[in-house]
């Protein structure tokens, strides 16, 4: 790896890391305003989380049909990024794999 690459992975790791982490936050928010479905996403602070979050729940609607009325396309994202955090970024992520052996071999 380039030394540019391995200076600015740990501000990539970092990074990502709480980016999926504020997704994952407005994806858990989404599935609790799910059971108060006349709360209005355009007023107050609440389109502060629908920005992020209602595009690919709109493709992922398109998918999978709401369950007995139950829309669980949040639960699934909030899965799926909990899945790609643990493996990009988790202790056992591929980014910290290669910051950690980055690290051994220069030591």
């Amino acid at each position: 790896m380039t030394p540019l690459l391995l200076q600015a992975l740990p501000i990539v790791h970092v990074l990502l890391g709480v980016l999926l982490a504020a997704w994952t936050l407005a994806f858990l928010l989404r599935i609790v305003l799910t059971w108060y479905p006349q709360v209005d996403m355009t007023k107050g602070a609440w389109p502060l989380i629908a920005w992020p979050t209602e595009p690919v729940l709109v493709l992922t609607r398109k998918v999978i049909a709401p369950i007995g009325g139950v829309d669980v396309t949040p639960v699934i994202w909030v899965g799926l990024i909990s899945l790609f955090r643990e493996l990009l970024v988790g202790q056992q992520g591929v980014l910290s794999q290669i910051l950690l052996r980055s690290a051994q071999a220069v030591a």
